[in-house]
This record gives C-alpha cells, structure tokens and sequence, in this order.
C-alpha cells in the first residue's frame, strides 16, 4: 500500500534514531562508567598514600585497622614479595544493613613495608555507583529524549512539509485537469522548491511535445480520411456508371453490385474510424444542456423512411424530460447509433418501444435471434451473428462517447425476446 512521503521520510527517521541512539546509549554507558571507575580508583590512590603516610608516623594505624571499620580499610601482615607495592582493583558485591542489600564496592589491594621493614597489605575499598540503578536510569532518560526527538521530528515534518509539498500536490490536481489539445487546461504552479520547478518545467515540455504529436496526428487523420473519400466516392460512381451499362449481363451486374456495396461498407468504416478518432482525442469538447426527448424524435423523423420501409412500429412514451450535459453532435451521434441498431437488427413487421424519464431512456427491439454478450458488445469490430456486413463499430463509438461523460451510463439487457438498451443518468 502507498504511502505519502511524509509518512515514509518518519517512517525511516523514527527507525534511524532508534538505532543511532541505542548505538550511542551503550557507547555513553562505557564511557561514563569507565570515567567513574577512574575517578574512584585515583581516590583510591590516593587514600592509599595517605593511609601509608599515616602508618609511618603512628604504628598504631596498623595495629588498629584489622577488620574493615569506620575508615573502610583494613591492614595485614603478609609475607614479602617484590610485587608488594602493585595496585590491583577489583569490583565486589557486599552487603549494606541499612539498604539491607548487596551494594557495589571498588577495592584497592596493595602493599607496603613498615618503618621496622615489616610487609603489610593494605586494602581499601569505597562504595560505588549501582550500576542497575544507572543503567535503568540512563534508559528511562534516552527513552524520553527519544519520544521529544521523534515528536519534535514529526511535528516539524507536518507543518513544513506540509507547505513544502503543497504546490506539488496541486501540480498533480492540474496534471489530472489537462487535456489533449487543450494546452492551457494545465497551469503550471510556483515553487521555491527546485526540485518541484524543475518537475514543472519537464511538464510543460511533456505538454508541448504532446500537443504538437496531437496536432500532427490530427492532421493526418484528417488528411487521410479526405484522401481515401475521395477515391471511394470516384469508384462508387464508377460502379453506378457500369451498372447502367446494357453491355453486362446479369451475373456481371450482381459482382459489380457486391463491389458497390463493399466500397460503400469502405466508406462507413472510414468515417466511424474517424468519429472514435476525433472522440478520443477530445476533440468534442463544447458542453451544453440538451434535451434527449426532443433530439430522439427529431431523429426518429430523420429515420422515419427507414423504418416504414422495414415495416417497423415506433412508440414513444413521455414520463419526463431527460436532460443531460453533452455536446451536441456527440449526442446526436450517441442517440443516433441506438436507434440504428434497433431498426437494423429488428425483425420485419416489429416494434421499436422508447421510453423517457428524468433519468433514463429506454430504447428496446424485437429481436431477429438470441440475446447478445454483454462483455463484448461495446467492443470494436465485434460482430454479432445476426449481420456479417456490420463494420462492429456502433456501439463501440456509443460506449467511447460515454467514456466522455462520466454521468452517464449505458446497460444492456435481453428481456421478452427484446434487445433493450437503457441510457442512465447518474
């Protein structure tokens, strides 16, 4: 799942502390404690000195220090040795009545020789941090300074990414806006942000690079729909012309009639290439309120030769008036193409049945077979079997119309041996 780049750049600076400060707790906890040992044993030291200073003057600090007392040292006679002298330093655990607890103690053990030239030892030892206590201590601190530092992080992060990212944000907003020959539909947005000019820069490259590709292919489009138009319509009257030629007989009138009627499927499929052309290309893009009701019987009309010569009844009943934002031609294409394929594939003799409301029309025929596929009606250049001389591109130039007009939708369905097509406004 995506996330948005604050969410990410936290995401990677929480994980980042996290580690960096652990790293750096236990290297700060080596350091202070080897300071606090060092501290303690230069105290040592010199309690040492001090002790076999005093020991010179009065004998009787030797003979008065047997057992650890009030001055935590302790002084016994031992056999010499060359080392005597040594400082040795070693932790020790012992027990404190008032804590009534095991407490941490550091201990000097070394030696010395007397004014007599008798080998003492001499040991001392000296409370010292708890190192549980300081580490616990220690935690719960970084603990803390670490909640401060992620919470300062993301507050900051919030509000200034937040400004940092806005222009960005509506870059995309616009982005989502623009349209294929429609250049100023994109506005760039400033930044003091170099990244995000430098992104709207590329954009608007993009955008003239797109434009002059749409410009080109338009033309072409154009240019080629013109030229194949004019050598049809040349053969087609070529055609005519030979049909009224008496030289031919009949068999050759009925290849030349084929023919004819071929250039002519050449001609249609020419100029439904071109509308879905023109569609996708967003080249319909004027908009008003149109009234469907009044459109659909002026096309009706249009058509009535058509469906009288087929035998085929028209009804027409009013439960209100659709309205709906189209542009005018793509709307009279949209409708046009319904109402065409309900005259086509209707049976001799039967009925065309189109009902108005406020949010659908319904354009339904009598069948001359079985019920279409749903999943491929709208496709390009998929045929039923009811007419192999179909281009397949009607419905498909409806549902590219639709494509334009996300308020409007179109279901088909099969219902009493009737192909019903049902125009929805959402």
């Amino acid at each position: 799942m995506a996330i948005s780049v604050k969410n990410y750049t936290n995401r990677y600076l929480v994980l980042a502390i996290l580690v960096i400060m652990a790293i750096w707790a236990l290297l700060f906890y080596a350091l202070l404690m080897d300071e606090v040992y060092d501290n303690v044993d230069d105290g040592l030291k010199n309690q040492k000195i001090e002790i076999i200073r005093e020991a010179f003057k009065d004998p009787s600090v030797i003979t008065d220090n047997k057992t650890y007392g009030i001055n935590q040292f302790i002084i016994r006679e031992v056999a010499p040795r060359e080392d005597l002298d040594k400082n040795n330093f070693s932790r020790k655990l012992i027990y404190m009545p008032y804590d009534e607890e095991d407490e941490p103690y550091r201990i000097l053990s070394t030696g010395f020789f007397s004014k007599d030239g008798k080998a003492y030892e001499l040991e001392i030892r000296t409370s010292t941090v708890e190192e549980d206590d300081f580490l616990i201590n220690l935690a719960i601190s970084l603990s803390v300074l670490y909640i401060v530092i992620v919470l300062s992080i993301i507050i900051i992060n919030h509000f200034v990414l937040r400004n940092a990212w806005k222009p960005f944000k509506q870059t995309l907003r616009n982005l989502s806006q623009y349209r294929f020959g429609e250049s100023k539909s994109f506005q760039p947005v400033k930044s003091q942000v170099k990244e995000f000019e430098e992104l709207n820069l590329q954009i608007a490259k993009m955008i003239d690079r797109n434009e002059m590709v749409f410009e080109d292919q338009k033309r072409f489009l154009e240019n080629a729909s013109h030229e194949l138009q004019t050598p049809l319509a040349v053969s087609i009257g070529k055609m005519e012309l030979l049909l009224q030629d008496e030289a031919f007989n009949e068999s050759q009138l009925k290849k030349l009639a084929e023919a004819k009627q071929s250039l002519h499927r050449m001609v249609g499929l020419n100029k439904s290439l071109l509308m879905l052309s023109r569609i996708e290309n967003h080249q319909y893009n004027q908009t008003e309120k149109i009234d469907f009701n009044a459109l659909t019987k002026n096309l009706l009309e249009e058509l009535e030769d058509i469906y009288t010569y087929k035998e085929v009844q028209v009804s027409l009943e009013d439960k209100g008036i659709f309205l709906a934002d189209c542009n005018p031609e793509l709307a009279q294409i949209l409708i046009g193409n319904l109402l065409r394929n309900a005259i086509k594939y209707n049976r001799p003799q039967g009925q065309i049945q189109v009902v108005f409301s406020e949010r659908t029309i319904r354009i339904a025929n009598d069948s001359l077979g079985e019920a279409l596929n749903p999943k491929y009606i709208f496709e390009r250049f998929h045929k039923g079997t009811q007419d192999s001389t179909s281009n397949g591109l009607g419905l498909s130039i409806v549902q590219s119309i639709l494509e334009k007009y996300p308020h409007l939708t179109i279901q088909y369905q099969f219902i009493h041996n009737q192909h019903v097509f049902e125009l929805i406004k959402n």
